[in-house]
């Protein structure tokens, strides 16, 4: 009896080194991901005392451009696939993105002001009263309208970037300091009047995002 328990104990043993030895065999060359993951390059280290010349410039991308298409479309999610605004508006509903108010005037980039999800949430989402005649009764009649942002609307961004000389390495760089959607701005009338910038991003916080 006590060579069939000893027996028993041994068993089990193997069992479980066998179970143990099967988690850990990797039947190929390298670990398939289901999501893959970029490594995003770190920047190198830039010294004032090495920075020769040094410019900050806005420039704004127009994403119907040909080489900025690919930015712009599919404008609803294909499979893997989305443009850069949905990446940004998974960002920002997951936290892995914040984005900073324009301020006031809408001229703020210094990244101030975190803006809070219930802040983004009716930024995405407005509400437009009109007014209409009532064909029966000859009254006007007030309309209220919810307009949310789509992919579709958001056409422009804007960057903020850092031009410099590094006479160390003899090397100019161009680092992108911010971006921000922007969107078509109409009055009353229904006339375009030019673009306002949505809310700014710290690119930095962004890289991680983008690449994958």
């Amino acid at each position: 009896m006590k060579k069939i328990g000893i027996l028993i104990v041994l068993l089990s043993c193997l069992a479980g080194l066998n179970k143990v030895q099967a988690q850990t065999v990797l039947d190929g060359a390298y670990i398939k991901e289901h999501t893959r993951t970029k490594k995003v390059v770190p920047y190198p280290n830039i010294r004032e005392a090495d920075v020769m010349w040094a410019k900050r410039i806005w420039q704004v991308i127009d994403l119907r451009e040909k080489i900025n298409l690919p930015l712009y479309y599919p404008l609803e999610e294909l499979n893997d696939r989305k443009n850069l605004f949905d990446v940004i508006r998974y960002g920002l509903e997951d936290g892995s993105i914040t984005a900073y108010s324009t301020g006031p005037l809408g001229s703020d980039d210094e990244f101030k002001q975190p803006l809070l999800n219930e802040e983004i949430e009716a930024m995405m989402s407005t509400i437009d009263t009109t007014y209409t005649t009532d064909l029966d009764t000859g009254e006007l009649v007030e309309v209220i309208q919810q307009i949310d942002i789509e992919s579709a609307d958001v056409k422009r961004f804007k960057i903020k970037e850092d031009w410099f000389f590094d006479k160390q390495r003899s090397e100019r760089y161009v680092r992108i300091i911010g971006i921000a959607p922007m969107i078509e701005v109409r009055g009353e009338d229904g006339e375009f009047r030019g673009y306002r910038d949505l809310f700014w991003l710290y690119y930095p916080e962004c890289r991680y995002v983008f690449a994958n």
